[in-house]
Formats: C-alpha cells, structure tokens, sequence
C-alpha cells in the first residue's frame, strides 16, 4: 500500500500554528494513514513540543524507502534569523513562516507531496518581512490563476470571488468576466462534499435583497443576472442572485449547495458562527490539494493558553482522505 504524502508548514512561529499541528498530529488520533511531512526546523518544534509536554522523535523526510510507511516526518528547514516573541507579529517570524510554506508549496508543485497543509501565518508579519504576498492563497495564485479560496464544514460551504482585498477593492471585482472564471472553477473542480449530480451553485447577491430589482442597486441587474444566464446556458448548475441575508440558509445542512460569496466577510461572517471550530480553508483549481485552518494565529493566547487543534486536525484528514480517493 502506498500512503500519500502530506506536505506542512508549520505558520507563523510567534502563534498558535505549530502548537495545532503537533497537537493534531500527535494527540488526535483521528487521522487517516498517511505520511505527513513537516516543514520546519527541529530545534524549534522540539522546544515548542516541550512546552506541552509532548515528548517524541520526529525521524528525517527521505524520497527513499525509508520513509515509506505511515507516519510523520520532519523536513528540517533553517529556523528564524532573530529571535521570535511569541505572540506578537514580527519581521523575523514572517521571513521564516513564508519560507517554510514556500518550501512546503514547491514540493506540491514539483509532485513530491500529494497536497499541502498550511498552518496559520500573519499578514503582519510578511509584511514587516517584505514578502509581496498577502496570504497563501495569493502566493499559490501567482502560479496557478484559477486558484479560489474556498471554506468547507458538514454544515455549510463557501467559495469566495475575492478574499484578501480591501472592501472598496473588492466591490470592483463583481463583473462578469471574474464571475464567470468562479463558474467555470466551481463546475470543474467543486468541492469535495459538494460532488454529484444534485450539485449546485447559489450565488450571493450585493446589495440588500439582492438590489431589489435596481431599487438598492443595480449590480444584480447590471452584472450578476447576465453572469449567472451565461454560466446556465453552458450547462453550469447555478441560480441567483439570492439577497446574501438568507442564501446561506438555503444551503445550510445541504452538501450538494456551495454558496458563492461577492468578497471576504460576506461569504466569513456566517461560515464561521457555524462553523468556526471544525471549518477548513480549501483552494480549489489547482493540481494538488491544499487545505488549511478556517482560524489565524491566535497571538492573544499564543503560548499563553493552550490551543485547540480542531480544525487543524480536520484540515489533515481531508487532506489526506481526498490525497487516497
């Protein structure tokens, strides 16, 4: 039997990420079988694993037969430059967070990893850092453009037509080329619980009650209606747009509705009220799998409190469930 390889990045050594991921590696026990590759330094993960009491030997990643069967492994990365203060974004953290996933990301594209898990990291910190990028979803996007960024939970899931955008931004972003790309991304590749012939797209309106026929604004009109037409001539499953105050529940409790969120906190808000502890981060329209956490880094209670490794831990399983269908 051949395991798959899931690659990690371990996130923003100043918050909560590495705690999650050695806690739902290690004290889970609800992961499928697999070989879940660290990204990071040893020195690092051990002290961190110290702190909670986990006490364990994280044996060297080869591409040999010695790491073949299930287990975790530790592709050892040079840590921070300068010292990290837990709990506060900083420039040193953030070099080391981006290059670690960095790391993590080029194994996935060069097929060496079945799919990539990222811990949280700080927007903060890249920045303070340098690094061009705001998040990981916008790195991934500077390889592969139909990336999207989309949120799974039993209960509810989102993708988003933009995500790490100012509002005003954002807002500028709803025409209809870009939604039409979110069509053709969500038809070809939907997320995993949405898969099957009842499969269906609900579409967020922008204005209050979808603009009320132009009353409150004219985008659904202009943009939206237009959009979602074409998208149903070509044998997409979509409807909308439904007023954003009430097509989340139309697909609450239902796997096969994905709800098409307009930008970031229309499509966040609700999801995480539902599904804040167990959600997961999934990029859909790219060759491998990539996962996350729905949550940041947490610095308030960053080596304060100890951190629940919930949806960290779901974040592995579907990685890993999806890298064995």
């Amino acid at each position: 039997m051949t395991f798959p390889r899931i690659g990690i990045s371990i996130g923003d050594p100043a918050g909560i990420g590495p705690e999650v991921t050695l806690r739902a590696l290690f004290f889970s026990g609800a992961l499928p079988p697999a070989r879940y590759v660290l990204f990071g330094p040893r020195s690092f993960l051990e002290k961190e694993a110290a702190a909670f009491g986990l006490s364990t030997e994280i044996p060297s990643w080869k591409t040999d037969e010695s790491c073949a069967g299930a287990g975790v492994y530790l592709r050892d990365l040079p840590g921070p430059r300068e010292p990290v203060k837990k709990g506060e974004p900083g420039a040193s953290a953030g070099r080391a967070s981006f290059a670690w996933f960095e790391e993590a990301a080029a194994a996935a594209r060069r097929g060496e990893m079945d799919a990539l898990v990222t811990a949280p990291v700080a927007k903060a910190g890249w920045n303070l850092a340098g690094i061009p990028w705001r998040g990981h979803t916008e790195y991934l996007e500077s390889f592969f453009p139909d990336a999207v960024m989309s949120f799974w939970s039993e209960k509810l899931t989102v993708a988003l037509l933009s995500h790490h955008l100012p509002l005003r931004d954002a807002l500028a972003r709803v025409n209809r080329p870009a939604l039409a790309r979110l069509f053709r991304i969500l038809r070809e590749c939907p997320p995993a619980r949405a898969e099957g012939p009842a499969f269906e797209i609900l579409v967020a309106g922008l204005n209050p009650h979808a603009g009320e026929g132009g009353i409150l604004g004219t985008e659904e009109r202009d943009v939206i209606v237009p959009a979602v037409a074409e998208a149903r001539a070509a044998g997409t499953p979509v409807r909308g747009p439904f007023p954003p105050d009430v097509v989340f529940r139309l697909a609450l409790g239902r796997p096969e509705k994905i709800v098409a969120a307009l930008y970031h906190d229309q499509g966040l808000i609700p999801f995480k009220m539902i599904a804040f502890e167990t959600g997961i981060n999934v990029t859909l329209g790219l060759p491998f799998i990539r996962t996350s956490p729905d949550h940041g880094t947490a610095f308030d209670i960053a080596g304060r409190t100890p951190a629940d490794p919930a949806s960290m831990t779901e974040a592995l399983r579907r990685a890993a469930r999806s890298a064995s269908a």
